[in-house]
């Protein structure tokens, strides 16, 4: 009998990973809790159980003879699920509560870079709008505000002017914008450079590292427009040298890894690194606990290896072996609808891809109605595809998007351009 696997999350990141392990000799079935209507069209069990119901998935992981579970978004992380399932003598693959917090707290991440000399952005913390305020002053701009806990990918302002700068403090601590997790802001100098996502597997002190990816935050081309979840990503990043990659893994990643261990949070599980490829070298923009998303899309389709393989012989205390692809490239556009990140409408009526034979599609924000996939969420669906070279794998992803009707939705037109300049 083949392995069964349990999947958390639902979105286009669930979607891929869920697909990742399904493809393994020796996985027998794949569930998804609560997975999207979209994944049935990949043959993955959907389960009914909302991903904060830490009892009713480890009643359910039980029940149906799950051998371990993987657990794709930071919410349930941060709400303790690993803790959960290992103390009801089940395996899971993510970080512990207290190791999740070098997502869930800026000031536990920069607080741990301090300790251990990871390069980072020079910050400073305040609860206080008019301390804040001062600061900004002091500093001028281009600046950065965050939001200290989690926003769903919208806390994080870069303000081109100290007016902006204000503006976002007092809707963070004043406003009350982003509720408890802004009542915290880490405040920190701009970085220039480009950013890329450097992801790893992780297990205590041990560190594997993934290929390099760059996301596209911004909603619009050209980087215009207000930060969202991610709007489209491409991997590996040729501009990026081999050598600022190293420099980061030996910097950032295994640096973080130790030092977790050594604070008493021991840190097991995918570990995101968002940098900054500086004149001074890679810097520290920020920590995930899992995988990125739309990373995971482009990342994964690199991967040569068993992803079931891997994560069971970590799981396990066994070496395990990774084999990435040395050619081509992988790019993956995020389709939203229209309005987002702020407002948007839902029940938008997608296109039909079944016939696609050189793209992959993830669904994210979608639900069924009489039979078809509709919207309803923010990022609707990501189109991914392969190619020799990186303008080919784009290529192929907006043919496709240019031959459907995309009526109430929108996407990025430039994902991977700047690399091709």
């Amino acid at each position: 009998m083949g392995l069964k696997i349990l999947v958390i999350g639902s979105g286009g990141r669930e979607h891929v990973i869920a697909q990742k392990l399904k493809q393994s000799p020796r996985v027998e079935k794949v569930y998804c809790a609560k997975g999207n209507p979209g994944m049935k069209q990949d043959g993955i069990h959907l389960v009914d159980i909302e991903e904060n119901d830490h009892e009713g998935l480890i009643l359910y992981a039980k029940e149906h003879g799950i051998d371990w579970t993987f657990v794709g978004p930071e919410v349930p992380l941060l709400n303790g699920i690993v803790d959960d399932f290992e103390a009801a003598g089940l395996k899971i693959f993510g970080p512990r509560k207290a190791a999740a917090m070098i997502e869930g707290s800026k000031d536990f991440a920069k607080n741990l870079m301090n300790r251990y000399a990871i390069p980072t952005a020079g910050h400073q913390t305040f609860f206080d709008f008019k301390e804040a305020k001062k600061y900004v002053e002091s500093k001028g701009a281009p600046i950065v505000i965050k939001a200290d806990g989690l926003a769903a990918g919208k806390g994080v302002i870069v303000a081109e002017t100290v007016e902006q700068a204000i503006d976002a403090l007092e809707d963070m601590l004043e406003g009350n914008r982003f509720g408890e997790s802004g009542a915290k802001v880490v405040v920190e100098d701009f970085l220039e450079g480009e950013e890329f996502s450097l992801l790893a597997f992780v297990r205590g002190t041990e560190v594997y590292p993934m290929t390099i990816a760059q996301d596209h935050k911004r909603a619009y081309d050209d980087d215009l427009g207000p930060n969202t979840g991610g709007m489209g990503a491409y991997s590996p990043v040729p501009q990026i040298p081999e050598e600022m990659i190293d420099e980061a893994v030996a910097t950032v990643l295994i640096p973080a890894a130790a030092g977790m261990v050594e604070d008493g949070c021991s840190f097991t599980g995918i570990l995101y690194a968002g940098l900054i490829a500086t004149n001074e070298g890679p810097k520290v923009i920020e920590f995930n606990a899992r995988f990125g998303d739309p990373e995971t899309q482009v990342v994964l389709q690199r991967l040569k290896s068993d992803l079931a393989q891997i994560i069971t012989d970590l799981l396990n205390g066994e070496q395990p072996q990774l084999e990435w692809k040395t050619e081509g490239f992988s790019l993956g556009v995020v389709v939203a609808a229209d309005g987002y990140p702020e407002e948007y409408k839902k029940g938008v009526a997608l296109p039909n891809f079944s016939d696609c034979e050189n793209q992959q599609v993830y669904y994210a924000g979608v639900a069924e109605l009489e039979g078809k996939l509709v919207s309803s969420g923010g990022r609707i669906y990501l189109i991914e595809a392969e190619g020799t070279t990186l303008a080919e794998a784009q290529k192929k992803v907006y043919d496709l998007l240019d031959s459907r009707d995309t009526k109430g939705t929108f996407y990025r037109k430039d994902i991977g351009s700047k690399a091709m300049k």
